[in-house]
């Protein structure tokens, strides 16, 4: 499992877009669409992706295989069931205490 993005919804991409580029400096590492873009956080391997999709904030972790790691982790708190994403799918989770976290996969073609 591995740490790669660090999930923020908004509300206005156009917004956040602009305060990412423009306040804080940030490099664009790609977008999907009008609906997300991750910028690269400067010094680290980490990513901010800002979505208008209505999930939670919270981190975002890798893994091999979804379907696979959330058989083989009891007590896990599901509370968004895998659904595709590109080239993968990915899951949402909470900790004991509420927090919200995700886990996912990407296998792209190749």
């Amino acid at each position: 499992m591995k740490l790669r993005f660090l999930h923020a919804p908004v509300t206005d991409l156009a917004a956040a877009d602009a305060f990412y580029r423009d306040v804080l400096g940030w490099e664009e590492a790609w977008r999907e669409g009008d609906d997300t873009v991750a910028f690269q956080i400067p010094d680290s391997d980490i990513q901010v992706m800002l979505s208008v999709d209505p999930d939670p904030a919270g981190p975002m972790y890798e893994v091999d295989d979804l379907d696979e790691y959330l058989a083989e982790t009891p007590g896990l708190t599901v509370t968004a069931p895998p659904r595709p994403i590109p080239d993968g799918a990915v899951a949402g989770l909470v900790d004991p205490a509420g927090n919200a976290w995700f886990v996912f996969d990407q296998h792209p073609e190749g």
